[in-house]
């Protein structure tokens, strides 16, 4: 009896002058345990060498296709047509940015899990981001968890397991009932959808190192790091799902402390005399979340810090100390 043909999974890489990255990335892809892919790279009208690298491995291996946009897309409504173009016929779907990698088991790994867990609607695992290890918390040997308590843990304050868009694979049937399927308007629209999908379907794990994140000047990933725009994306999470996933009290209880933590964090950009930019980009997005930027509570925070700073304290020994 003939085995059974594997299932198709469609994996994306949009790309915007990667030439210096963009054969690593794609060699990732050949190199794949689980063969039954294909992989359709979207030139966002680089300026590079990116289209002819892309287009040597459409003319080595049929499973490539390349797409080249007209007209320059942003970076999320370029990732949006990207998954667009996914085969009718693929079971699942997996991004990969130009300038990340998969380890060769990443899509046999992700796909065994699915295949199993016929509830799970996207799965995750452990990625290697420079030298570090990010996004554990689920712990061994748990591979699968409700959708409903994943997001539950992460709004009150829990693991973030998510990981970015290079770290997880989805159902081709969830990508196709979104449009657009990532919002163009979220700075962290990876962790936003997951969200949304989780509330129908489990989220899967794989205790494996399975992808790899470059950091490098110039990325998205350092323009966020610098604004810390994680602040105002969590608070913009809790807001936006909180009442979905949480009770009442669990709700209020962590609008309150999300606040004091975001309010505490300003106080030290305060003393690190962040510029103007950093400032105004806070003030905007707390205003667009309905709070507002109060110059009185951040006054108060900075107050409470100089005071602390100011008055002595006895140490266990009874000598006098400048407390922090």
């Amino acid at each position: 009896m003939p085995s059974q043909t594997p299932p198709l999974v469609s994996v994306v890489t949009p790309a915007y002058n990667e030439e210096p990255h963009l054969a690593q990335c794609l060699d990732s892809v050949l190199a794949q345990t689980h063969t039954n892919w294909e992989c359709i790279v979207v030139n966002n009208c680089s300026t590079d060498g990116t289209l002819a690298i892309a287009q040597q491995y459409a003319a080595y291996d049929p499973r490539f296709r390349v797409i080249s946009n007209a007209t320059l897309l942003p970076a999320i409504t370029n990732f949006n047509f990207a998954l667009r173009q996914i085969s009718t016929t693929s079971k699942y779907a997996k991004m990969i940015l130009a300038d990340d990698w998969m380890f060769p088991q990443c899509l046999e790994r992700m796909i065994e899990l699915m295949e199993r867990q016929p509830s799970i609607g996207i799965v995750g695992a452990y990625g290697l981001q420079g030298q570090w290890v990010l996004w554990e918390g689920l712990p061994f040997p748990c591979e699968r968890i409700s959708g409903k308590e994943v997001c539950r843990q992460r709004l009150l304050g829990g693991p973030y397991v998510f990981g970015s868009q290079s770290s997880v694979l989805i159902r081709s049937d969830l990508i196709r009932s979104r449009i657009p399927f990532y919002s163009e308007t979220a700075e962290h629209a990876d962790s936003e959808v997951c969200f949304e999908l989780l509330k129908k379907c489990d989220f899967g794990f794989v205790h494996q190192v399975l992808t790899f994140s470059r950091v490098r000047p110039g990325s998205m990933l350092e323009t966020s790091r610098e604004l810390n725009t994680l602040a105002p994306s969590i608070l913009h999470e809790l807001l936006a799902f909180g009442r979905y996933f949480l009770t009442s009290e669990e709700y209020d209880n962590r609008l309150k402390s999300l606040l004091v933590d975001y309010y505490d964090f300003l106080a030290t950009s305060f003393f690190e005399q962040r510029p103007k930019p950093f400032w105004d980009y806070h003030k905007k997005r707390l205003s667009e979340e309905g709070m507002g930027f109060s110059q009185l509570r951040l006054a108060s925070t900075v107050g409470r810090r100089l005071l602390r700073r100011l008055s002595p304290r006895r140490n266990v020994a009874g000598t006098r100390q400048w407390g922090l």
